[in-house]
């Protein structure tokens, strides 16, 4: 006879993984934000930034974007933020700080 599965458990350890994979996609994000110098942004200016680049339907546009994201990745000149800075939450923007060339022109 089979061994009844214990649906429960299969329910909460896939609860669980998901859970992991939100956490580690805004790690992430988080990280990209922090490497990309956006971190030197107000919140408001990078929210913005990001809605008007997922409402954005110009392909030419998109597949620009895309081009210098491959770029800044295959370059290698990420800057990186030691540990302590890399925890986002409640960090409040640092006012009086200087834009970085990741709002610059190509992001319009």
């Amino acid at each position: 006879m089979r061994k009844p599965r214990d649906f429960d458990t299969e329910l909460k350890a896939l609860e669980d993984k998901a859970r992991e994979l939100k956490t580690r996609k805004v790690q992430q994000l988080g990280e990209l934000v922090i490497a990309t110098g956006a971190d030197q942004l107000s919140t408001d200016e990078l929210a913005g930034a990001l809605v008007a680049i997922a409402e954005t339907k110009d392909t030419g546009k998109r597949e620009a974007w895309a081009k210098r994201g491959v770029m800044f990745f295959e370059s290698g000149s990420r800057r990186t933020a030691p540990a302590t800075q890399r925890n986002l939450r409640g960090a409040p923007a640092q006012p009086g700080s200087p834009q970085s060339p990741a709002g610059g022109s190509g992001s319009q």
